[in-house]
């Protein structure tokens, strides 16, 4: 089955072509690193792992890129809030993302730019665009970006073009805004006090200041794509459902406008929103949960992947404590039967039990059909944790019969949670407490020994 991928761009589920055979650009929205990356936005960075994911087990070179967003509206509140510099506030929280990727198993990107690092390529793409004449410098000394001198404008987020305001009563300033307020949108802003305070200001030919959020992702993408590969076109561009407008709509705009090409991606992607107990996580409800938090919850990853996986990426989900108390009754289910099927001997021919031994490779092999004919409809990872359960009930139906541990059996099953990454996390042994129970056996052998019975029975 061909891998078909639903394209936000044109509403549609369509057959993946890579822009070149065998190989897939993708890029990812990573976090912006003000403060902790919250649960929901790893709801979105699992399904793109899982995406990742698949499209390597299908056989695809990927070049993963995610950024880190280090400059923007609320780092620079942030950083001066606090009294530090820019550099000083994003570390730290750059560092904690890069710890909670890890507890939640999701495979590093193969580059993780900064937008503080992509400063000249940002100037540049600002400079073709105003000799294009498609962006203009504004009276506030900013630069921006006339969405109506891009005709395109909107078909991301399917805006209707009669409402589209432009020119100097048209603006926006600000890095995010409603989809009723589109205007024209700041590629560069001018200098102010707290961005000289926190160092996070730029010479540059058309006046000294700092990136737009929008002109970070474009110039960023663009750059590595071409050191890379030498292209300008994104193979899958994946965020939020959050980020299709205005982030996304922004970025094809001033991409397509600079490369002139249709595209700045063939196929874009988004994931749902994530709920916390029915409710949107947000500030405003104070329900914000993070990775850590969870973590120190003693909620093992896999557990949270399995949750996750267990809805459509497309669809909205909801965290709550039973949510999360079923997710690690599957895992522990998973778990077990892993434990069983290495622990049951190899399959011989002609033993006893063979029948049983046929019908647990017939149910590998409908294992592999079913998982891969889900994740090749679009990246419907419910219906593959389905077939990976199912091949769980018949697996130990199969070893209750006496069936022999058949290689394509353990193949089927380390492939499947392979791709998933939904095994439990094995336990760390306690070291301090290793070494204490070692000390007391020592202590009570020594009591044998000096037959101080009592001694020994008391230890």
């Amino acid at each position: 089955m061909t891998l078909r991928l639903y394209n936000t761009m044109t509403r549609r589920v369509e057959d993946f072509v890579p822009i070149v055979p065998g190989r897939v650009s993708l890029y990812t929205c990573g976090p912006t690193i003000w403060n902790y990356a919250h649960i929901g936005n790893f709801r979105t960075f699992l399904f793109e792992d899982l995406l990742r994911r698949w499209l390597e087990a299908s056989g695809l070179t990927v070049f993963h890129v995610m950024n880190l967003t280090d400059v923007d509206d609320r780092t620079i509140q942030a950083a001066a809030k606090a009294g530090v510099t820019l550099r000083e506030h994003v570390e730290p929280y750059a560092q904690a993302f890069f710890a909670d990727r890890d507890y939640l198993r999701i495979l590093p990107a193969h580059a993780y730019p900064r937008a503080t690092q992509f400063i000249a390529p940002m100037i540049s793409l600002v400079e073709s665009l105003l000799a294009k004449g498609i962006a203009y410098r504004g009276d506030d000394g900013s630069v921006y970006f006339a969405i109506g001198r891009f005709p395109a404008y909107g078909r991301l987020s399917q805006l209707d073009q009669r409402e589209l305001r432009s020119g100097a009563s048209g603006r926006v300033s600000s890095d995010e805004y409603a989809k009723e307020d589109a205007r024209d949108f700041v590629l560069w802003k001018a200098a102010q006090p707290d961005d000289e305070l926190v160092q996070a200001a730029w010479d540059a030919p058309f006046g000294r200041g700092r990136p737009g959020w929008h002109l970070e992702c474009s110039a960023m993408a663009l750059d590595l794509l071409r050191e890379k590969w030498g292209g300008d076109v994104l193979d899958i561009h994946c965020g939020g459902v959050d980020l299709i407008f205005p982030h996304h709509e922004d970025e094809i705009a001033q991409s397509c406008a600079h490369t002139g090409k249709e595209d700045f991606a063939r196929v874009w992607m988004h994931a749902e929103f994530l709920n916390i107990r029915g409710t949107k996580m947000s500030k405003r409800f104070g329900n914000i949960t993070t990775a850590r938090d969870l973590e120190e919850d003693g909620v093992d990853a896999a557990a949270l992947r399995l949750f996750f996986f267990q809805a459509h990426y497309r669809q909205k989900i909801d965290l709550n404590d039973e949510s999360i108390a079923q997710a690690a009754a599957g895992l522990r289910r998973l778990g077990d039967f892993a434990a069983r099927l290495e622990a049951a001997p190899s399959a011989a021919a002609g033993a006893v039990g063979a029948g049983a031994t046929s019908e647990l490779e017939g149910a590998a092999k409908q294992l592999r059909e079913q998982f891969s004919a889900a994740l090749d409809d679009d990246l419907n990872a419910p219906r593959a944790v389905a077939a990976l359960f199912d091949f769980v009930t018949a697996g130990n139906r199969a070893l209750d019969r006496g069936a022999g541990a058949a290689a394509a059996a353990r193949e089927a099953f380390a492939w499947a949670t392979g791709v998933l990454d939904v095994l439990p996390t094995p336990k760390e042994a306690d070291s301090e407490l290793a070494t204490w129970v070692e000390e007391r056996i020592q202590a009570r052998k020594a009591a044998r020994q000096a037959r101080d019975f009592a001694q020994a029975d008391a230890i």
